[in-house]
């Protein structure tokens, strides 16, 4: 019985931790801040949290910086090249612009008839684009109030990557179309996988 005991493995081998306050509930997205070691978590308790993470020789923490609160569960979010901006949209349809480190107050910068699954912001375009299970990519200037271009998509939109000038998008019923951002209104293919 003592050799059981001696053997078992290090239950933390990864000396990993929980951050302090963490979501009620699922965490549907992740995003770190592209200037400074901030994390936004997204999660379906309708929260949008964010951490200073902290390392120090070998050990790290988190500090929480600040929350907003979305009507119904948040399900991405997406920060603003200046990294100290975070977008975050879900369930109640809608995208808040929070800018986090001034201090400001959440305002909503984009709409949807249907929840929000995917958004990114490009930098090279200054734009923010959406992807909502209505079936529509939308690109927002977000000093304006309606959408920059709208985008039929085949189906709802489930996930999205760019990598500029290149968007890819990933719908319901297997579709991943290839939009040129040079020219949104086009799309390379659509395929079925």
């Amino acid at each position: 019985m003592s050799t059981f005991l001696t053997s078992v493995a290090n239950p933390n081998p990864n000396k990993s931790f929980e951050v302090a306050q963490p979501p009620s509930d699922s965490v549907s997205s992740l995003s770190f801040s592209p200037k400074a070691n901030f994390l936004a978590a997204t999660s379906w308790d309708n929260q949008v949290r964010c951490w200073e993470i902290m390392q120090s020789g070998g050990n790290v923490a988190s500090m929480p910086k600040a929350s907003i609160s979305h009507e119904q569960p948040v399900l991405c979010s997406t920060w603003k090249d200046d990294g100290m901006t975070i977008f975050s949209g879900g369930c109640d349809k809608q995208v808040k612009m929070w800018p986090l480190m001034s201090g400001g107050q959440p305002m909503v910068v984009a709409m949807h008839d249907a929840p929000i699954k995917e958004m990114a912001w490009i930098p090279e375009m200054n734009l923010l684009v959406t992807g909502s299970w209505d079936k529509t990519l939308k690109y927002w200037d977000t000093r304006q109030p309606n959408p920059a271009h709208t985008q039929q998509l085949p189906e709802r939109c489930y996930a999205m990557a760019v990598k500029h000038p290149l968007m890819v998008v990933g719908t319901a019923d297997r579709n991943l179309i290839v939009f040129n951002l040079q020219n949104p209104q086009v799309s390379f293919s659509v395929l079925k996988i």
